[in-house]
């Protein structure tokens, strides 16, 4: 198990440009089995619970999965590292949600602890592969700019 939950994200970062199915980057796949237990948490929550905390709570776990599809699909590594950046803010959104859904006794600590421990993998991951991403960017820049540069052999 552990193997499948592991983020290759420099092999992902190197790739990019040809790999533009986010369906293949794990990263993904973890955060939207985190959106799905989401909505199941959300969905159980007590009728006490406002419909926009519950909402706002989905919304935030659904920006993460989305960021992380709308930046696969993004010009530049650059644009997908922005993508990616906002994915860590939302992260960051959820965990606050659900720490506030457990403080307020709206979410019990059976429940709570192991999708907060998920969210923090997420987050983790796509921070990771941000990091890889802006890597690989920086990698190919100076590449750019080495090929540019004029050659002063003596030939």
């Amino acid at each position: 198990m552990e193997a499948t939950n592991r983020c290759h994200t420099t092999r992902e970062a190197v790739h990019y440009r040809q790999m533009q199915d986010f369906r293949r980057l794990r990263v993904w796949q973890r955060a939207h089995e985190l959106l799905l237990a989401i909505k199941e948490v959300a969905r159980s929550l007590p009728k006490s619970v406002s419909s926009d905390s519950k909402s706002q709570l989905i919304r935030a776990a659904d920006s993460i999965v989305a960021n992380i599809v709308e930046g696969s699909g993004a010009a530049s590594r650059r644009e997908f590292a922005r993508y990616l950046d906002i994915s860590i803010k939302s992260a960051t959104e959820v965990d606050y949600r659900l720490q506030l859904a457990r403080d307020e006794g709206n979410l019990r600590y059976e429940v709570w602890q192991p999708l907060s421990e998920q969210v923090i993998e997420v987050r983790k991951m796509v921070f990771r592969l941000r990091n890889s991403v802006i890597a690989a960017d920086k990698t190919e820049q100076q590449r750019r700019r080495e090929s540019r540069k004029p050659r002063t052999d003596n030939r």
